[in-house]
């Protein structure tokens, strides 16, 4: 049929090419009709469809006959037109020359497509408007594909944000923190509005911001891209906790670095318990060592006893030797207590009686009852205390257990009349107790090992001053149930040493609490998450998801087909199954009928997981035997529900 021409002629730039023949209209309409990858179009000062190329045949559906005269609202959605957006572009384009916008467009079998629309308005050689031209591409795929992206950035974004076991967040360049996630909250203790934006460097103790690590771990995962160590790091309220760490550099797809992830796990309890595994380990030596020493002092009060018995009277001899049986007891009295301790720490079995504690009492009262073993040594302690009252939150007797520890321990090993000195300093997070000495020293090799369970620096040197190498373990427990650390300094053998123990301070908030450490065993801390099974066709819907509840520690196999999936059952007993109903082979409800039949089931609780939610899924779910019904996106309070329902079954 005859196609009425164009209200305008091409441009002159088209027609009149540099070196190049003029192009006629003729030639000009036929190249704009041939395009088929764009819908290109003329339309009336009304807005009305006055020529129709190939590519608006191939995108909106219509011939030409169909279509010309027609208005362009035609294509608009009807809420679209219903708030008169088709008018407003050609308003825009008249009064600007010309308008681009993007939106879902209607095809003439009533489908919709993703839309680039730009209208320009067509003028004549005065410069008159005299119409538009209208160019649409559709980028339905293209959309499809970025919106693909966007939910899959999104389902990781809020993966990463709902795990709660890891500290999980991302550094700039510089080492400064970027993102927060729950699991920083939870075990750093900072809200996002508190940490964001400072430098990582923040989570570090003194000793190692002095050492520059925090500087060194970013260098390091620059050069081999990733880095990961174990260390102490600090909470906000300034108690510490063992933690792994795994920081990963991050590039664009130019190798710019883009920054640095970071994953911070809670190892404390774990670190525990290695330690009370090193612990058992030694028993064997700590049984003969504890016979050796609980002989010791005995023998000098049998022979006390022995010489009073044969006196009648109290001579000046008799009173020494009671003054030996005094003294002898007394030592076998601390060893003894020692001993008892460290087996209610290593059993989990010691209670703390917390209450906000003046630092100045705990020093006072430790110095009191170390006074005698001083005095007879002709030694004394000099005391640096804060002018105003600094409080921590602690039980009173443990604290004053560890002091007065310390001090003994700096008295042993420190010449006579020499001076042990107490200093409380007060930094922004935590409070310092020292005690220095100027006595014997510490070698390198003994500072690393000084505070484990039975180890004495001097034990061979010194057996006639030896103990049962529990004072400092016990120490180190005491304090790090407290949520502080304890540390050694010596410039080496003869040079002195310094004990620190750093607490965290006592809130205003705080109030005396109960509070009671029980030991995990590592059995029961292997076997706390669950055997579960994951059987879904979506492979990024699966693998994530398998992700989440492996981070909340649960062993976790994965299917994409229902055959598959069987199969995986067979070989992996599992206590939950999470159960896609729509599967490519064998659906969910043949999976469940196989199971029943071929007894795999067990005691496993078997979930339908589904994007159809209605009550009427559902009830048809429940009928067919399924435990539960969770409906994609998976909910992760109501995961986390069912999680607990499995775990307590």
């Amino acid at each position: 049929m005859n196609r009425p021409e164009p209200a305008v002629s091409p441009p002159d730039a088209a027609r009149t090419a540099p070196n190049a023949p003029a192009m006629s209209d003729a030639q000009y309409h036929a190249l704009v009709d041939a395009i088929e990858d764009c819908a290109i179009f003329m339309l009336d000062l009304n807005g009305r469809i006055t020529s129709w190329n190939k590519g608006a045949r191939r995108i909106k559906g219509y011939e030409a006959h169909e279509i010309i005269g027609q208005h362009l609202s035609r294509f608009y959605t009807a809420e679209s037109v219903a708030r008169g957006w088709p008018e407003y572009e050609l308003k825009q384009a008249y009064a600007t020359g010309r308008f681009e916008d993007e939106g879902w467009r209607v095809r003439k079998d009533g489908t919709l497509f993703w839309a680039n629309v730009v209208i320009t308005a067509a003028r004549n050689r005065k410069g008159e408007i005299i119409g538009y031209a209208k160019y649409t591409r559709d980028l339905t795929a293209k959309r499809a594909e970025e919106e693909k992206l966007r939910l899959s950035e999104e389902r990781f974004r809020l993966l990463v944000e709902s795990v709660s076991d890891y500290a999980i967040f991302m550094l700039d360049p510089g080492g400064h923190i970027a993102s927060w996630n729950t699991g920083a909250m939870r075990i750093k203790g900072y809200q996002p509005s508190e940490i964001l934006g400072k430098h990582f460097s923040t989570f570090y103790c003194p000793e190692d911001l002095a050492a520059n690590i925090p500087e060194i771990e970013l260098q390091t995962a620059i050069r081999a891209g990733r880095v990961e160590n174990e260390g102490w790091r600090v909470r906000k309220d300034g108690s510490l906790f063992w933690a792994n760490v795994v920081i990963t550099a991050v590039y664009d797809e130019h190798r710019v670095l883009r920054g640095f992830a970071k994953v911070t796990r809670d190892m404390s309890e774990r670190k525990r318990l290695e330690q009370l595994e090193v612990s058992s380990r030694r028993i064997s030596e700590f049984l003969a060592t504890l016979a050796h020493e609980l002989r010791n002092p005995l023998a000098p009060v049998r022979n006390a006893i022995g010489v009073m018995q044969m006196e009648t009277d109290m001579p000046p001899h008799v009173a020494a030797c009671r003054d030996i049986i005094d003294r002898q007891t007394s030592h076998l009295g601390r060893l003894v207590d020692d001993l008892l301790d460290m087996g209610r720490i290593t059993t989990g079995k010691i209670d703390l009686r917390m209450a906000r504690v003046d630092v100045s009492d705990i020093v006072a009262r430790s110095i009191e009852l170390v006074h005698p073993f001083i005095d007879e040594r002709a030694q004394r302690v000099v005391t640096k205390l804060p002018n105003e009252p600094v409080h921590v939150t602690g039980d009173s007797t443990r604290l004053v257990q560890i002091v007065q520890n310390l001090l003994n321990n700096a008295s042993k090993f420190s010449p006579r009349a020499s001076t042990i000195r107490v200093e409380v300093e007060c930094e922004a997070s935590a409070l310092l107790l020292k005690v220095i000495d100027t006595g014997r020293g510490i070698s390198q090799k003994g500072l690393t090992s000084i505070f484990d369970l039975f180890v004495q620096e001097d034990h061979y040197l010194n057996p006639g001053e030896a103990g049962l190498g529990i004072g400092l373990t016990l120490c180190r427990s005491i304090v790090e149930m407290h949520g502080g650390s304890v540390s050694a300094a010596s410039g080496g053998p003869n040079q002195g040493s310094t004990f620190t123990v750093r607490l965290p301070y006592a809130s205003d908030t705080d109030a005396p609490r109960p509070h009671r450490v029980l030991a995990q065993s590592a059995a029961q801390a292997a076997d706390a998450g669950l055997r579960i099974v994951v059987i879904d066709d979506n492979r990024d819907s699966a693998d994530s998801l398998a992700m989440l509840l492996q981070m909340k520690g649960h062993d976790v196999r994965i299917a994409y087909h229902g055959k598959e999936g069987l199969d995986v059952i067979r070989h992996f007993p599992p206590e939950l199954i999470l159960l896609d109903l729509a599967l490519p082979d064998i659906d969910g409800y043949a999976v469940l009928r196989t199971l029943r039949s071929q007894r795999l089931i067990g005691r496993a609780m078997v979930v339908a997981m589904t994007g159809f939610g209605q009550e009427s899924d559902k009830e048809r779910s429940a009928q067919a035997g399924f435990d539960a019904h969770l409906v994609k996106p998976v909910d992760f309070e109501a995961l986390d529900r069912l999680l607990e329902r499995v775990t307590g079954a």
